[in-house]
């Protein structure tokens, strides 16, 4: 069972008799329903009834309704007001422009503005490359998708993508000091979000592509990456792939197997799975597998694939592997999941050979019950946060940003993202590697530091 988390918390305003025995069975009653109480406080007193306010974690909309019922059933109670605290995170929006140069008089308005800002002007006309210095694009990135590809919820459309798309640019200024703004576009067609994505590059430092579906992401990235000066990233593909490879990096040194022996089953064949794939195989995965829909991809069987999906199937699965991903199962040491929820059965896992790795990474419910998954695996790792071993995004864009910007690098290479994945990696040392913790934490502030480090030390080889 999903377990209660932040992301339905409940805030409720009750009026209930004043009295420290009906206070205490609000927090009982609670519980009894599986809410997770973060807090009781009195708002308001008047004689005999208390205003309380009563937050609570819940599992999601439908337990949050029992919640309730149960609360309005005790004596006494009266529920006044029910929000939702994530829905009141995101009123007007997450984000805000905040100037870099007060004015406070005349003189300033003639700096920032007219009349001394033709003469900045003028310099990057006359020298275009001075825009990186003297613009927002020395630091600004921006955060492109048309919805079509929305995790967990897929294709939504641009303006219900955008709270993701904020999100992002919250997680990009928060981890890595990236200024970073939501551009959301109301078309599905190629052509025509490579020739906006195009037109608004003299903006921007990067260009960081979002929730855009496959197969359609890669020619876009391919395209904008030939056409523009300006790093291009597709985070769904590159990014999970970086955060994957890191944690696979001291996962394997856990239980001391290396990359080069090891069998790998991937299941999801798409933007995430394929970029997975190939950064794997670039750091020495010789066994790879990949599940679709139909079972194994295998270079015998490509009629009707993408090309991106043909290239998997004729570049991995070395032991022309067949059938469904149960059966492909037996004897693999990982397991990888960008797929589906409840594919998997813990007990599926028993056939996998000892001290075998389980990342189910499909969000927001893994392909396989992470707490039951311990009971076949030496190391579980998921995409959640209130599992161990989160594998998450985060660890990798924000510092991945900060040195591309920081460098002036353009190309987003297989060894920049290998770079990328050994710097997060390198953050655990062997002193705190365990089973349950083979990845940092988003919050770790070693972790962007140490990403944007790596970019830097590869921009100095080259």
């Amino acid at each position: 069972m999903v377990q209660p988390s932040p992301s339905y918390t409940v805030a409720l305003r009750l009026e209930v008799p004043a009295s420290q025995k009906s206070v205490a069975r609000l927090v009982d009653t609670a519980t009894v329903t599986g809410a997770i109480v973060n807090g009781v406080d009195v708002a308001d007193a008047d004689g005999d009834r208390l205003i309380v306010d009563l937050t609570a974690d819940t599992r999601d909309s439908a337990h949050r309704a029992a919640l309730v019922t149960a609360l309005e059933e005790i004596d006494g109670v009266k529920v006044r007001h029910v929000g939702d605290s994530t829905f009141l995170a995101h009123v007007g929006g997450k984000l805000e422009i905040a100037p870099r140069t007060p004015i406070h008089n005349r003189r300033d308005l003639a700096r920032v503005y007219t009349p001394g800002v033709a003469r900045v002007c003028k310099a990057i006309h006359d020298h275009p490359e001075r825009a990186r210095q003297l613009t927002i694009k020395k630091n600004t990135v921006a955060v492109v998708t048309d919805g079509t590809a929305v995790l967990g919820l897929g294709d939504i459309g641009p303006a219900a993508a955008m709270p993701v798309m904020e999100g992002k640019a919250v997680l990009f200024k928060q981890f890595g000091g990236v200024d970073a703004w939501p551009v959301a576009l109301d078309t599905t067609d190629p052509e025509e979000i490579i020739a906006i994505v195009k037109a608004i590059a003299p903006a921007y430092g990067g260009i960081n592509l979002e929730d855009i579906a496959a197969p359609k992401c890669f020619d876009i990235e391919a395209r904008l990456r030939e056409e523009l000066d300006i790093p291009v990233f597709h985070d769904d593909q590159h990014g999970t792939a970086i955060v994957t490879l890191a944690a696979l990096i001291n996962a394997l040194k856990v239980v001391g197997k290396s990359i080069e022996e090891v069998r790998i089953v991937l299941s999801g064949v798409g933007a995430a799975g394929n970029a997975i794939a190939k950064l794997l195989m670039a750091h020495g995965a010789t066994d790879i597998v990949g599940y679709g829909r139909d079972g194994a991809l295998s270079a015998e069987h490509t009629d009707g694939m993408n090309s991106h999906r043909k290239w998997l199937a004729e570049n991995t699965n070395p032991r022309r592997v067949t059938g469904s991903l149960k059966e492909g199962l037996v004897g693999a040491d990982v397991f990888i999941g960008v797929s589906s929820g409840n594919l998997l059965e813990p007990a599926d896992l028993s056939v996998m050979a000892p001290d075998a790795i389980v990342f189910a990474m499909a969000n927001p419910t893994p392909e396989v019950d992470p707490i039951g998954a311990a009971d076949y695996a030496a190391v579980v790792a998921t995409g959640r946060s209130d599992f161990p071993n989160q594998i998450n995004n985060v660890l990798a864009f924000p510092g991945l940003f900060r040195g591309l910007l920081d460098t002036g690098i353009t190309d987003i290479s297989v060894e920049l993202l290998r770079a990328a994945a050994t710097g997060i990696a390198g953050v655990i040392d062997a002193g705190e590697l365990s089973p349950v913790h083979i990845i940092p934490n988003a919050f770790d502030t070693r972790v962007a530091d140490a990403v944007a480090s790596a970019v830097r030390r590869l921009a100095e080889a080259v």
